[in-house]
């Protein structure tokens, strides 16, 4: 860099070179030069929290009396403007820096002071003595971890989960009529409504709704007012419940002051107890789609009980072809939720006395899943589930050939007898009816009226 293109910061280990345009100073540079790794970088949604959580501080240590409140006044203004998506390209930090967050916090710190400073025209707000009064990144980054994921959660799984199963309630509404055979074991089984199928792919949406809003009451207790080891060493009396409160009150979610500052500092049980509601939904996921491009799989050769939309072509060898692209994505997202999950418990596991430094990778690998079935829910909702519509014909074609209609004869001729009869029609090519009739165990107007598949519903 030539003079004109740099500026001389400091820490405490000495002068560093920053970047002229930067607001960042000398830390963030550090972190730059020393963890060139990868291309993953911290979450946006991070620097959103700890926009949040630092707003939450300066106005507690300002009502404590601590902060003055000019300085509060202006921390709060650049934090509202991070929260507004301006100063993006101030957080370019590495996920692959100090197991503690550390830099990330102290990045945050120094945008904040220097775009404050220049909003205020001169040297107002220090990084450390305003920015990050009354904190340590030991409790700052895990309360940010915890905005982070409950928010995350809260304004965008949630709703996905909620208009899918919209979705889903109103194609059981179009299809109660739709009689079809089902299968366990990827063996024919007894009748069903295709209502009542999609009605179990609902329920399973919603039962992992219920799971994830349960999983949010472990997010709410926050590390903050811990600082360093969680004996809330230079944090004022008061401090810790003041801020979560406020954090409560600026996201709208019940966030409230962890009682042990130790637990919150050196464990991550609650990430790793709420990451495995979203592998749980991941494998809800992984089941419908697989469901539905069975269900779909053909056109001539396959099940062809159901289409599904043509979205594109899918072959770059085969004309006509077209296939269950949207099944596949959900597919190989369901597999990166199950890999995210394995990653958060090995890393939550690796606490050591009074912090764990696997933080940034935690809340990477849960900020991703999060944002991928979000995302993933939203595509597979209007380019797939909307435009499921039944194969009456094959439907009614495979209901008509299945031999498990034998089960409602159990009552009347015994489990046995039913066995032998649909054991005798698939060996020599028959339909029930003819096996069954042909026994002698039972009248043409018994077996019409045992074996009605609308009775067996």
């Amino acid at each position: 860099m030539n003079h004109e293109e740099y500026r001389i910061e400091h820490d405490s280990l000495g002068e560093m070179r920053v970047p002229a345009e930067r607001l960042y100073g000398a830390q963030t540079q550090r972190s730059l030069l020393n963890f060139p790794i990868g291309n993953e970088r911290m979450p946006a949604e991070i620097i959103s929290a700890f926009a949040i959580l630092k707003k939450a501080c300066a106005l507690t240590n300002e009502e404590l009396s601590i902060l003055p409140s000019e300085k509060a006044s202006l921390i709060c203004e650049v934090c509202d403007e991070i929260l507004s998506g301006g100063l993006g390209r101030e957080f370019p930090l590495s996920v692959w820096q100090t197991g503690s967050g550390t830099q990330t916090n102290m990045n945050v710190n120094e945008v904040i002071a220097g775009r404050g400073n220049q909003i205020a025209g001169k040297e107002l707000l220090h990084p450390n003595d305003d920015v990050n009064c009354s904190q340590s990144s030991n409790d700052t980054f895990p309360t940010a971890m915890h905005i982070a994921a409950a928010c995350s959660l809260h304004e965008h799984l949630l709703p996905q989960i909620d208009e899918t199963a919209k979705v889903l309630r109103e194609l059981e509404e179009k299809n109660k009529d739709v009689i079809k055979i089902g299968r366990t074991h990827l063996m024919d089984a007894v009748p069903l409504t295709f209502a009542q199928e999609i009605f179990g792919w609902r329920g399973m949406l919603e039962s992992s709704r219920s799971q994830i809003e349960t999983a949010c009451e472990a997010l709410y207790p926050l590390a903050i007012g811990g600082t360093a080891v969680g004996t809330g060493l230079n944090a004022p009396e008061g401090f810790a419940a003041r801020t979560a409160a406020r954090i409560s009150e600026l996201t709208s979610l019940p966030f409230v002051s962890e009682e042990n500052k130790f637990h919150a500092l050196t464990s991550r049980d609650a990430l790793v107890f709420a990451h495995g509601a979203l592998k749980g939904l991941a494998a809800n996921m992984m089941k419908i789609a697989n469901d539905v491009r069975l269900l779909a799989s053909g056109p001539r050769c396959g099940l062809g009980e159901i289409t599904i939309p043509e979205n594109e072509p899918g072959s770059s060898i085969m004309p006509g072809k077209v296939n269950p692209t949207q099944c596949e994505s959900v597919t190989m997202v369901a597999v990166q939720v199950m890999g995210n999950d394995a990653a958060i418990g090995f890393a939550a596991s690796q606490g050591n006395f009074e912090l764990n430094v696997f933080l940034p990778v935690i809340i990477f690998n849960f900020l991703q899943s999060a944002r991928l079935l979000a995302d993933s829910l939203s595509s597979f909702r209007q380019r797939c589930l909307a435009g499921i519509r039944p194969n009456r014909a094959v439907m009614e074609q495979n209901l008509s050939k299945s031999l498990m209609l034998v089960t409602s004869l159990s009552p009347v001729i015994g489990y046995e007898n039913a066995a032998k009869i649909a054991q005798h029609a698939h060996k020599e090519g028959l339909t029930l009816k003819q096996a069954a009739l042909a026994s002698g165990l039972i009248d043409e107007k018994t077996f019409d009226e045992a074996a009605d598949p609308k009775k067996m519903l």
